[in-house]
């Protein structure tokens, strides 16, 4: 069963269920754009969509008390990407992640479903610092992140050898709404 976390004028977040949900994830995380900008998650089939959703999301929640939810469009209820936190071992602080399905790009929906984790995050959870990870040539993400008020740090290699830019937001700099 998932519960809702967050909601915005137009977006509801909520947590992710392997029965509900393994199909839209299978979607997502099978969508050219992701395998591009994010990376191959292994997921091939709705039982490695389930096991995704139950090892890292579900996973995260239980350990960490936030992990990546789905984002729902609040008035039809339809599935438009995923918006959430991850606490990676590579990183010293949570990150925000989002990915949307490219047929609801340029909507403004991940601005407002990041703009609410940001808040989130900050505020009920109290987090001191907020981190987001991006590919360089990712320019729109590069622009969601920064009109959310985070920050280019620096560039860093990952342990699969890619560079990424490292953007950050301390709580008492960041911008509410």
């Amino acid at each position: 069963m998932s519960r809702d976390v967050l909601a915005t004028d137009r977006l509801r977040l909520r947590e992710l269920d392997e029965r509900r949900d393994s199909a839209f994830v299978l979607e997502l995380l099978t969508d050219p754009s992701f395998l591009r900008h994010i990376g191959d998650r292994g997921v091939r089939d709705l039982d490695s969509a389930r096991d995704y959703i139950r090892n890292g999301p579900r996973a995260s929640y239980a350990q960490h008390g936030f992990g990546l939810w789905m984002v729902q469009a609040r008035a039809s209820g339809e599935a438009l990407g995923l918006c959430g936190l991850l606490q990676r071992d590579s990183l010293p602080a949570p990150d925000i992640g989002y990915a949307f399905l490219p047929r609801h790009w340029s909507r403004g929906y991940a601005r407002e479903a990041c703009a609410a984790v940001r808040d989130h995050a900050l505020g009920a959870l109290k987090l001191p610092r907020l981190l987001a990870i991006v590919a360089p040539d990712n320019a729109a993400s590069i622009r969601v992140l920064e009109h959310l008020g985070l920050r280019f740090e620096r560039t860093f290699v990952n342990e699969a050898g890619e560079a990424l830019h490292l953007y950050a937001l301390d709580a008492a700099a960041a911008p509410r709404g």
